[in-house]
């Protein structure tokens, strides 16, 4: 239960609380609407301030972190088990949560100092403070932190004082606009007792189908089709891939690295050189040969008229009276061509000689070429077998490569499948829950039950599914067509949720509604509501605070002897003077 809320301002306006009904009032000045300034009363601020002191993110756009409050301490006091707990906060150091006095059955703290001027107030931090309160009010433990999807202080504290803009009013389900499927789950499970783990695991399985649908849609194009194609596809490159790789082992298995494998090679490759050039030399003396031997046979004994056409074209004149016999002419010729048929064989029979020493040689050095060859076929260098290696290596990471890939291709085109069936289990798990956790779930449903006749002539019905999404609940309420008629669902909702949470020891003590939750709403059935409030939290021992504005408060519809005014606040709040909202001051 809160006792109190107050300011080291004293422009602050200090609110007290007693037990049961608690009406915050709110004056309008004519003309007024909740859109001309944020803090013009203060309803909704002390709304925002409730979630301040009981650890909500003050980001750097928060009222408390603005110029004109973010000095300004804020403290609460209320009550653990009878204990009185009182702690203060302030913008300009957010992350720190003073605690003056606390109860002594403390859940174990992480994280505390002293503070330095010796006072031995307790200081923590807004994390340890969320998670003691978390222990102390709804039960959690340490172990849950370990739990992706699991509900948290926050989550669970917002159902208990739900924010308008946040969206909070919109369903019953949901306390903010933007608030997760899971996190809706999670934290309706925990409150009326059954097991969180599954919608966490619900979670998981969105999770995985998200990223299984984009992979499935990156796979039909762009680099990632590329890099996972088909399955099929994937397992013909596979096998190729592997007996390639299976190649190359055998390859290495059988290699025999060769000593000084260089030098044979460049002795072989100088060997063939030698033997080209020896061919090369062959070849010009055989054309020698050829024309020698067509010159030899070309070689005859003139007729005596070319003799004398010889000397003549020599410019030899020969007198009739001075010219040697012919027969001498004759044998001089004779010496001629038997000295050049000489000259001629000897050519020859030197060209022949040289070709059989080439060819001599060249039998030498073939054979020993057919030694080196034999050589370097019998195995490599240790280079080649280094490069084989390399080879195999590659190969080998293709093959890994391939396996990773044919692997992701089955599991994304087995994987709709799969989480089909996941999912079946999963719903066959939640709809055992429902069944174990029978007199949880009969617990909610009646009490909503019981609520909502009290407003209604026809009670309404709460129903819990499960569905393939996870538990879900339903609510209907007659007539549910008229105007206000879902902020009622959320009322009888968050009475039954405040009524079995004390019964189960889960439960801060008190439950907040923002006047925004009649809107809309008959005032005979405001009327009712508050009624019903008020005798709901004396009965179940909880503290019932609503603001609302005065103009709003409803003339009928109460029960003979209930007076609404025996539960305003002392404290009257107003938009009509500079000073007269919850602050005492106006700015921006």
């Amino acid at each position: 239960m809160i006792l109190g809320v107050g300011c080291d301002q004293a422009a602050f306006k200090e609110l007290t609380f007693r037990p049961g009904l608690n009406v915050l009032l709110a004056d309008k000045s004519q003309g007024a609407t909740d859109r001309q300034s944020r803090n013009g009363a203060g309803k909704t601020s002390f709304v925002e301030l409730i979630h301040f002191l009981f650890g909500a993110d003050a980001r750097p756009n928060s009222i408390f972190r603005s110029e004109a409050l973010q000095d300004w301490t804020f403290n609460i006091s209320f009550t653990v088990d009878g204990d009185v707990v009182q702690t203060s906060r302030r913008g300009a150091k957010p992350s720190k949560i003073t605690c003056t006095s606390w109860c002594p059955r403390w859940p174990k703290i992480a994280s505390s100092e002293l503070l330095p001027d010796g006072l031995n107030d307790l200081v923590l931090k807004n994390e340890d403070w969320k998670r003691e309160l978390g222990a102390l009010w709804f039960g959690l433990s340490d172990e849950d932190d370990s739990e992706r999807f699991r509900p948290t202080f926050r989550s669970l504290f917002s159902m208990v004082v739900r924010r308008q803009e946040s969206g909070g009013f919109l369903r019953p389900m949901q306390h903010a606009e933007k608030q997760q499927l899971w996190d809706q789950q999670a934290t309706i499970s925990h409150l009326i007792g059954l097991d969180t783990t599954i919608p966490a695991r619900f979670q998981e399985l969105r999770v995985q189908a998200r990223v299984a649908s984009d992979l499935r849609r990156h796979a039909k194009s762009g680099e990632l089709g590329r890099y996972l194609g088909k399955a099929a596809d994937l397992r013909t490159l596979l096998a190729v891939a592997e007996a390639r790789s299976e190649r190359l082992h055998r390859q290495i298995e059988n290699f025999r690295v060769v000593a000084e494998y260089e030098e044979l090679e460049r002795e072989a490759s100088g060997i063939t050189g030698e033997i080209d050039g020896l061919n090369e030399e062959n070849l010009a003396d055989r054309n020698l040969l050829r024309e020698l031997r067509a010159s030899l046979e070309a070689e005859h004994m003139p007729e005596l008229p070319d003799l004398n056409k010889l000397y003549h074209e020599a410019g030899v004149v020969l007198p009739d009276l001075t010219r040697r016999r012919l027969d001498e002419v004759e044998r001089f010729h004779e010496t001629i061509l038997q000295n050049r048929r000489s000259h001629l064989e000897a050519e020859i029979s030197s060209a022949e000689e040289r070709i059989t020493e080439r060819d001599q040689t060249k039998s030498r050095l073939d054979e020993r070429r057919s030694q080196v060859m034999g050589l370097l076929k019998s195995g490599g260098a240790l280079e080649h077998f280094t490069s084989l290696r390399e080879e195999l290596g590659r190969a080998e990471s293709e093959v890994t490569t391939l396996k990773e890939r044919l692997e992701t291709a089955e599991r994304l085109e087995s994987a709709q499948t799969e989480l089909e069936l996941q999912r079946n289990r999963l719903v066959q798990q939640l709809r055992d829950d429902i069944r174990e956790r029978d007199q949880s779930v009969k617990e909610a449903i009646l009490g909503f039950e019981d609520l909502s006749e009290s407003l209604y002539e026809r009670a309404g019905s709460l129903t819990l599914s499960d569905t393939p999404s996870g538990p879900n609940l339903s609510f209907h309420i007659d007539a549910e067509r008229s105007k206000g008629i879902t902020n009622m669902q959320i009322f009888c909702f968050d009475l039954m949720l405040a009524e079995m949470g004390m019964r189960r020891g889960r439960w801060p003590g008190f439950l907040i509604h923002d006047s925004h939750l009649f809107d809309g709403v008959d005032e005979r059935q405001v009327a009712k509501a508050l009624q019903l409030g008020a005798e709901r939290a004396e009965a179940s021992g909880f503290q019932y605070i609503v603001t609302m504005n005065s103009d709003a408060v409803p003339s009928e519809g109460f029960r003979h002897g209930f007076d609404l005014s025996d539960y305003f606040l002392e404290q009257r709040l107003t938009d009509a003077t500079e000073t007269g909202g919850l602050f005492g001051i106006r700015f921006n």
